[in-house]
């Protein structure tokens, strides 16, 4: 048991940890850091690195399938960009403690969480721009608020880069919207589908409404986000309102409507019941998405036991 010498040396430490993130400094990996903070930060970014690679499977279904042969270089450098993510964080993640296998065992043995939207199937080209202009549109804001902001300098960092290469995706997504929006009218047909599919589950990908996200006020006590869930929901919203209906496309929500005091575009209620349904392994790809995880994980065994066995070699002296 700590007695009061030890309590009050960890409210001194406490005390300027919070000091130091009040005045904009960087919590780096070996500086003193509350365990509460090293657990948030180690659930937060793993499960990005997770969501990361997840995240390639429904799009890397479609490489086969491009229309044509720029298409289909610009969607593999998108899935290769992915992977080089979940690559970044995964490092960020292992400054904090854990291994890259303990993580990676949490993910394929289903304990670790990703984010819900790669659950969702990807039934023609057109999810493919809807997933770069919505999916990656939703992600950047985050991620941009992490890379400015957030408290923990390996992860602020690892967005920077994230976000160069995610505005490229985005903007790839939604020149894909506007060519198909404003193309034939079977294109138009398949990108309004898109939209009807994926609107509501890219809203529950910024999560729960702030009263009922437990992990939020300690996030932003601690700098780890400075903007909660349904402010970056709204900023969303805001943002692509507007350009859907340039493009005359129908956003599925009758409830939706523009409140002049606010100035805000205000939504309809989510599905809450069928955001938990997947975040708890009951969505329409759950199964799929680890199943191909576990696969590429065991496919890749032996290259992962040859360049540990090449390690060991070389930290054999050299033989006279």
């Amino acid at each position: 048991m700590n007695g009061p010498t030890d309590r009050n040396a960890d409210e001194r430490e406490l005390a300027e940890f919070e000091a130091r993130i009040a005045r904009g400094e960087k919590i780096e990996p070996g500086d003193w850091m509350p365990e509460e903070y090293r657990q948030q930060l180690i659930r937060m970014i793993s499960q990005h690195a997770h969501s990361e690679i997840v995240g390639m499977l429904p799009e890397g279904a479609w490489i086969t399938r491009a229309p044509n042969l720029r298409r289909k270089m610009v969607l593999l450098a998108k899935v290769q960009d992915e992977a080089g993510h979940g690559e970044y964080l995964y490092h960020a993640a292992e400054t904090l403690g854990p291994t890259r296998e303990e993580m990676l065992d949490d993910l394929l043995d289903g304990r670790a969480k990703y984010s819900n939207i790669f659950n969702y199937p990807t039934l023609t080209w057109a999810d493919i721009g809807i997933i770069g202009y919505f999916v990656d549109g939703a992600a950047i804001l985050n991620q941009t608020m992490l890379a400015r902001c957030s408290s923990y300098g390996p992860y602020a960092r690892a967005n920077v880069r994230i976000c160069a290469e995610e505005s490229f995706h985005m903007k790839q997504g939604k020149e894909m919207v506007i060519r198909m929006a404003t193309g034939t009218a079977e294109q138009k047909r398949l990108v309004q589908d898109a939209v009807n599919r994926w609107w509501w589950p890219t809203l529950m990908m910024f999560g729960p409404h702030d009263q009922h996200s437990p992990n939020t006020p300690q996030l932003v006590r601690w700098g780890i986000k400075t903007r909660t869930n349904d402010e970056l929901r709204q900023t969303f919203v805001n943002n692509l309102v507007p350009e859907l209906h340039a493009l005359d496309l129908e956003i599925p929500d009758p409830d939706l409507h523009y409140e002049e005091e606010s100035g805000n575009w205000i939504i309809g209620e989510i599905d809450w019941d069928e955001f938990w349904a997947v975040i708890h392994g009951d969505g329409p790809c759950n199964e799929e998405r680890l199943a191909a995880r576990r696969r590429a994980h065991e496919e890749g065994r032996w290259v992962r036991e040859a360049m540990a066995a090449y390690a060991e070699r070389k930290k054999e002296p050299e033989r006279a």
